[in-house]
């Protein structure tokens, strides 16, 4: 029984211990030779038709990827959910490993492997030659298209963008003109809501509870100043007429201590400016509506009818800029 070459055991190595049939083949392995490996309790296993795990156990998500690319073809490349994750960013809970090729590739979709054909691969890709990641943007982009709820693709823009190794919005919204119409609703609405200054889910939330209720439009995530320009903060929402904040108290982009020490500090801050600051939690945004609308609507109330608070406002920073620069501060 043939032996495997050190070039195929050093590919072998390489991939995870997932090898497609003709790297087998091409390895100096006999079609025989495959087969016996393969047969009941024998050392390979088939994770997908023509790719093999050369070790017995359990398949590992790393290489569920590496087959499902080595079952795109050599052009592929690994995008949406399984691309995030691989980047580090938040991404939808998904079993399906999307994997975008050439619109000529003869590969169907099979397993938890979708294929999705494209005329627009990605010009730049992450990682190895033979299991490509598409780059952030396009990662976010083509899962945003591809979840069926607007509070998932919400979570995935925001996790992009707030990420220090994510992507500015714009890079999405190109993605977003670029790519098709079809299944760009969701992602459409994310970037609008971006685009008025929200920067995560539970904010797109609060937005969308203030429009539903008819309460007075804020502006999210300003910049607030004194007159002589000490910053303040950016309160997830600020009524400048009322001198009053609302914030979302997410222990998700509360991560460690340092972030709490943070987001103490602009709390005093704001109190020491007499601005009336609002915390409500993303649970209260979804379960408890109504009642955030009435306490939000009686804080406007009672702070129109106060002198006008000597707070300079600036728009929110780009999406991009968000993390590590002034954004929560």
């Amino acid at each position: 029984m043939s032996e495997e070459s050190p070039r195929l055991l050093a590919l072998m190595e390489q991939q995870d211990q997932v090898i497609a049939r003709e790297q087998a083949l091409g390895g100096g392995l006999s079609r025989h030779a495959i087969a016996h490996r393969l047969r009941p309790n024998g050392s390979w296993q088939r994770v997908l038709p023509g790719v093999y795990l050369t070790v017995t156990g359990s398949v590992t998500q790393s290489q569920r990827v590496i087959a499902a690319a080595l079952h795109g073809g050599p052009l592929s490349v690994i995008t949406g959910a399984a691309a995030l994750r691989f980047h580090g960013l938040p991404s939808p809970e998904s079993d399906v490993i999307d994997v975008l090729v050439p619109l000529a590739a003869r590969r169907q979709s099979i397993s938890y492997v979708q294929l999705h054909r494209t005329a627009r691969l990605p010009e730049m890709v992450c990682g190895l030659p033979r299991w490509r990641y598409a780059e952030p943007a396009r990662a976010a982009a083509d899962a945003a298209r591809w979840v069926t709820g607007l509070r998932e693709a919400r979570a995935v823009i925001a996790g992009a963008v707030q990420s220090r190794w994510g992507c500015a919005v714009e890079e999405i919204a190109d993605e977003l003109h670029a790519g098709p119409v079809r299944n760009s609703a969701l992602l459409r609405r994310v970037l609008a809501e971006v685009g008025d200054g929200v920067r995560s889910a539970p904010e797109a939330d609060l937005r969308e509870l203030i429009r539903e209720a008819g309460l007075p439009a804020p502006l999210f995530n300003p910049r607030l100043y004194l007159p002589d320009g000490t910053f303040l903060g950016c309160p997830d929402a600020w009524w400048a007429q009322a001198g009053l904040a609302a914030e979302v108290d997410s222990r998700r982009w509360h991560l460690s201590p340092q972030d709490w020490e943070r987001t103490m500090a602009r709390h005093a801050r704001f109190a020491a400016q007499a601005i009336v600051t609002l915390h409500f939690s993303p649970h209260q945004l979804r379960g408890d509506r109504k009642a955030v609308a009435i306490t939000i609507s009686n804080a406007y109330q009672s702070g129109i009818r106060r002198p006008r608070l000597p707070i300079t406002v600036l728009p929110a920073a780009p999406a991009g800029l968000m993390v590590g620069g002034l954004g929560r501060s």
